[in-house]
């Protein structure tokens, strides 16, 4: 499941590897090398794997490539080929991220609080996947409240990334990420639940709900099959959104 190591390797850029995976398997090489060979020096490495010394050189001294260090931290955090837990989890998070938050020019992700998600929400999803959060603009009457994770944030946004989120601006995603559809039943009702809190119009005359997104309409077609398949009440769609009938919506927990 993603993510996996090559997948967020691939969120990064690099002026000499046009994949930046590539980068770590060349890393890979010379740190195996070097342990089969711990005499040579990064002019014998870098010669015997085809790589410039001046390359390998920091490689044997300490030095790790960008990508290599958001592995590993990916890693130590569980987010690499989650376990199932751990993995819906991360599926949830995603929920949010898509649908009430987004994801900036240095992949930090962040959440804002809605009518129907609270601060208490955004903050055990996040521990959830064993990061606390920090809030801001808690006092501001023109930016919403928003929480984003206070440790290995970027590593975070780049996992999600890879598991298909934009980055910045989210008008152009055209499908659920193939990673909510290959989750298990409960992962993707849960999905939803968390989807439509954040998205779905409060109305006070009436318990039906709407989605209005502006995304291509591919997307709000695989959106609607997802929210459907998660209830056994009506929902219906059309060019500008998605229509939840007030069955529906007390079946997802929205009285």
């Amino acid at each position: 499941m993603e993510p996996t190591a090559r997948s967020i390797a691939r969120t990064y850029s690099d002026r000499v590897y046009p994949d930046p995976w590539e980068k770590v398997e060349d890393y890979q090489r010379v740190q195996a090398y070097a342990a089969e060979h711990p005499n040579a020096g990064r002019t014998a490495v870098g010669t015997a794997l085809e790589l410039p010394a001046g390359r390998v050189r920091p490689w044997l001294n300490g030095g790790r490539p960008d990508p290599v260090r958001g592995i590993e931290t990916a890693s130590a955090n569980g987010w690499l080929d989650p376990e199932c837990d751990m993995a819906g989890a991360l599926v949830e998070l995603l929920a949010h991220v898509l649908a009430g938050g987004s994801i900036n020019e240095t992949f930090v992700p962040a959440i804002s609080i809605g009518r129907r998600i609270d601060r208490e929400a955004i903050e055990a999803a996040f521990t959830a996947v064993g990061v606390d959060a920090h809030c801001r603009h808690v006092n501001s009457d023109g930016r919403a409240t928003e929480l984003y994770p206070a440790t290995d944030a970027s590593v975070l946004g780049r996992c999600f990334v890879a598991m298909g989120a934009p980055q910045g601006a989210k008008t152009a995603l055209d499908a659920v990420p193939a990673v909510v559809w290959e989750s298990p039943e409960s992962i993707r009702r849960r999905f939803v639940e968390v989807y439509v809190a954040h998205r779905g119009l409060h109305f006070e005359t009436k318990a039906t709900t709407r989605i209005q997104e502006e995304r291509p309409k591919s997307y709000i077609v695989d959106l609607h099959k997802l929210i459907s398949e998660s209830v056994s009440s009506h929902v219906s769609y059309g060019e500008r959104g998605i229509t939840i009938s007030a069955n529906a919506a007390r079946e997802l927990g929205f009285a």
